[in-house]
């Protein structure tokens, strides 16, 4: 990587931070005053919207066109605007929707910027916690602040893994996942929010990540932040329209990669 390049990503990171701060005090204010909030259903009665998601989302489209105007951007709630220069922002407003509005403090701000195909930006916001997630592409991964690196001694056996499910798949391929880790002697959590649970992989509170179909604006921020801490992750499809559908996604450190592969048969 150039130089040149390297100060590109370092720009954008301390730019994403800035955002995701002020995304995350606005979603915060929203989730504190939430019982005013007028909450839709999408295609699924679990995959809820409200106002907050969408305020959320048009703050951080309107920052990144005044400070990078020919840079892409896919968000959750308003779809895809081409890049001209390269560079495509990928955010989820509050990826945890459903914590969120049930009252549950996992949920976050997830802003990632892709980069000939590569996630080298990942900022993470989780603001009932206080903590910021930011890693770029050659300058690690860092929690509000202190550098993250993840611990190759901690397996399936002996940590815990992260588990997502939603109803874009049957439920039997969770089961059958989570059958397969308890039998191997592990245990798991599901917290709402896969973009947090990654962020979790990268701080070694959890050994690894798998959900079976989950979308770029759930991951991508994630996944930049595991693979500067030192980890490593299943690659997502982002050639043309594969960046807007949803693919497979798998998180894990050092000593856990090759058991949750087979686990989750990829």
């Amino acid at each position: 990587m150039t130089s040149h390049a390297t100060t590109g990503y370092e720009a954008r990171q301390r730019f994403a931070e800035d955002v995701a701060r002020k995304a995350g005090a606005l979603a915060l204010d929203y989730f504190l005053r939430r019982e005013t909030l007028v909450i839709e259903a999408k295609k699924d009665p679990q995959d809820v919207v409200s106002i907050a998601d969408r305020a959320v989302e048009t703050l951080i489209r309107e920052q990144i066109a005044e400070a990078y105007p020919m840079d892409g951007v896919l968000g959750e709630e308003y779809g895809l605007i081409e890049s001209s220069s390269g560079f495509t922002w990928v955010i989820d407003p509050i990826d945890g929707t459903s914590p969120f509005v049930n009252g549950m403090p996992t949920w976050c701000v997830s802003i990632a910027l892709l980069h000939q195909g590569e996630p080298v930006v990942g900022v993470i916001a989780a603001p009932c916690q206080d903590e910021l997630y930011s890693a770029a592409h050659g300058l690690g991964a860092r929690l509000n602040g202190t550098p993250l690196r993840i611990d190759g001694s901690r397996t399936i056996r002996n940590a815990v893994t992260g588990v997502g499910a939603n109803h874009h798949v049957p439920p039997r391929t969770v089961a059958d996942f989570v059958e397969a880790l308890l039998t191997q002697g592990g245990t798991f959590i599901r917290n709402g929010s896969g973009a947090l649970m990654l962020a979790y992989v990268a701080a070694g509170r959890l050994v690894g990540y798998y959900e079976p179909y989950m979308h770029a604006w759930d991951c991508l921020a994630g996944y930049c932040l595991v693979r500067e801490a030192g980890g490593w992750f299943l690659p997502f499809p982002v050639e043309g329209e594969r960046l807007t559908k949803g693919a497979p996604v798998l998180a894990a450190g050092p000593g856990a990669i090759e058991d949750l592969r087979t686990l989750a048969q990829l």
